[in-house]
């Protein structure tokens, strides 16, 4: 993985391909390469490291064509170095083969072609799928397209080009995004939208085992038997602008400020103030439906599984519904226990996550009704879910999610205010959290226009290479998602802990040069959190809370505080966590970390 860019049209393909991919350089930029058909055949050119590196190798020497292909990579199989970029071709180098995810079968393949005479140059399981595709070829692309991915194991999003076709460009996917761009007398495949909107906001979605062929002439749609499959033009609603910085030194910064912004978008509209409860029409169930399921089981990874640990709190609590989290890693390697009479919630800000999309699959296969919460309109979770809702948190691009986080908890809010007004909530309880949530834009604006104090607090962090993030009920989410934060992006080892939890292990880390963030709001365990916090500060740790507005006795206790404003208990992690998230940001930057593109991470992780 992580990012596919082709191109068929009148115009010249390199600089346009280089342009597609820094669009997408944030899912994945180790190494990057492009092909171009030139007419006699195809050149090649790819570089490890950043796409500014490819970028510097072809200036002034730009490949001629306007037919071609281009990646930046994720490594999976082999090194981030210029052998194992892609492009990769087959063994007589007349055909290119760009890829994402992974070939399960690659061993095999690559044991029978070596066989047959075949060496190969990369560690990769790309290359072994060139070779294969190439050792099938009998002059028609499409055909030993299909033929080659009728013997593969795993997933894939594909784009191959041949320099014997110089007009045609053959796609497909399984497991892997891949998007279809329909242009004004040209036309794209790409991993990403934000690749294509330049050119064109009119798309097309391919599922799993479906193949794409592009030629001069348009398109045509087919199965891996090449039978002919008509699919829909969709528009992308979002913009170019939307996925700019605006100004920001980076994404994430701007996304972090966008949060009133896009919580206010995912309420938009759901909210039904005089009967106290939310409208959620895209989960496709009536109340009595939605009510008469034994339980809830929420599956997702990383951020996205802190989000639903927040839900199991909201739902157990309001709407007295039994929950499990599970991460999807885990959730169809265990013989799950899920029945029709088992909700299960995926949650993907991408909505292209592997494991969520495999749990999900797992789920449905067992007969319980699959939900998914995505950001990405049209995205495979999206598209293959019973029902579900969309955050409309706009396009993020910074590696490390913030306001997916805050878009994912207000979207469980909204489900459990609808199931809990059908099962135990009273109007009234209902009109007073519609209240509170129609007050947290707001409320997050205030925490914002703080954030030079912020930035302060990241100082105290100077030379740090351990912290210790504690809360407790529902902020214990919250400790966990800022400790992520902190690991994703400044590279310092942190832990999320139940406060209650430290002293049965974690207590034996502290001391002076410990770091101990504690999300400490006056809810209803506060004085339970002053208690934890005396046993950090007795044994020397440095304690930085965050804390609700006028809290005194926090602030006597803790050697720095951030405040932020009143809410009610549930709803409270949409605020603790945006300082934390600032928080993060301001100790990555001032250590020198690139934090749009973190080490080793990528936005969409379409590989198990």
């Amino acid at each position: 993985m992580c990012g596919i860019i082709g191109y068929v049209g009148p115009r010249p393909a390199a600089q346009l391909l280089l342009d597609g991919l820094k669009r997408m350089e944030y899912r994945g930029y180790d190494s990057a390469g492009i092909a171009v058909v030139n007419g006699t055949g195809v050149t090649i050119e790819k570089a490890a490291g950043k796409l500014s590196q490819l970028e510097e190798l072809v200036q002034g020497r730009l490949p001629k064509g306007t037919l071609g292909i281009g990646h930046t990579r994720w490594a999976t199989h082999g090194a981030p170095t210029s052998t194992n970029a892609h492009p990769h071709t087959d063994l007589l180098g007349r055909i290119a083969l760009i890829h994402n995810g992974i070939i399960e079968n690659a061993g095999a393949i690559r044991t029978l072609l070596e066989k047959r005479g075949h060496t190969f140059r990369s560690e990769t399981d790309t290359e072994v799928l060139a070779h294969l595709v190439g050792s099938l070829y009998q002059g028609d692309l499409e055909e030993a397209v299909a033929a080659a991915l009728r013997e593969v194991d795993g997933a894939y999003g594909i784009a191959v080009v041949s320099a014997d076709e110089p007009d045609v460009l053959v796609a497909a996917r399984k497991g892997s995004p891949l998007i279809v761009g329909v242009g004004d007398g040209e036309w794209f495949v790409a991993s990403d939208a934000s690749a294509l909107l330049e050119h064109t906001r009119s798309v097309i979605y391919l599922d799993d085992g479906e193949m794409v062929v592009l030629n001069r002439q348009g398109y045509r749609v087919r199965d891996l038997q090449v039978r002919r499959i008509t699919k829909a033009v969709n528009q992308i609603e979002w913009d170019l602008e939307t996925i700019e910085r605006g100004g920001y030194e980076h994404f994430m910064l701007k996304e972090i400020f966008e949060q009133p912004e896009s919580l206010a978008n995912t309420l938009r509209g759901h909210l039904l103030d005089e009967e106290g409860t939310a409208r959620v029409t895209g989960i496709n169930l009536s109340d009595d439906e939605l009510a008469g399921f034994d339980r809830v089981v929420i599956t997702a990874c990383g951020t996205s599984w802190h989000s639903g640990l927040i839900g199991e709190y909201m739902l157990e609590e309001l709407a007295r519904m039994p929950v499990e989290v599970e991460y999807a890693s885990e959730f169809r390697y265990r013989n799950p226990v899920v029945d029709a009479a088992t909700l299960v919630i995926g949650i993907s800000q991408s909505g292209e996550t592997a494991d969520t999309l495999a749990a999900l699959r797992e789920a449905k296969q067992r007969g319980a009704r699959t939900l998914g919460l995505v950001n990405v309109v049209g995205s495979t979770i999206a598209r293959e879910v019973q029902g579900g809702t969309y955050l409309h948190a706009g396009p993020e691009v910074g590696v490390a999610s913030t306001k997916a986080f805050t878009s994912q908890v207000a979207a469980l809010a909204l489900i459990t205010l609808r199931l809990a007004r059908r099962r135990s909530m009273s109007i009234l309880q209902g009109r007073q959290f519609i209240q509170a949530l129609r007050a947290l834009p707001d409320q997050i604006q205030r925490i914002l226009d703080k954030a030079d104090e912020v930035r302060q607090l990241a100082t105290l962090f100077e030379g740090k290479r351990n912290a210790l993030y504690l809360g407790r009920g529902v902020n214990f989410p919250v400790a966990l998602e800022g400790a992520l934060k902190l690991k994703e992006i400044s590279y310092i080892h942190a832990e999320g802990y139940p406060a209650a939890e430290m002293k049965h292990g974690p207590i034996a880390l502290i001391d002076e040069s410990m770091p101990v963030v504690v999300i400490a709001p006056r809810d209803a365990v506060h004085a339970k959190i002053v208690s934890n916090i005396e046993e950090v500060r007795a044994r020397g740790g440095r304690v930085i809370a965050i804390t609700s507005d006028g809290d005194g006795e926090i602030a006597r206790l803790a050697e720095a505080t951030f405040t932020i404003p009143e809410t009610l208990d549930l709803l409270t992690p949409i605020l603790s966590v945006i300082p934390l998230q600032l928080f993060s940001y301001y100790v990555a930057v001032a250590r020198g970390c690139n934090v749009d593109q973190p080490r080793n991470l990528a936005k969409s992780v379409t590989v198990e």
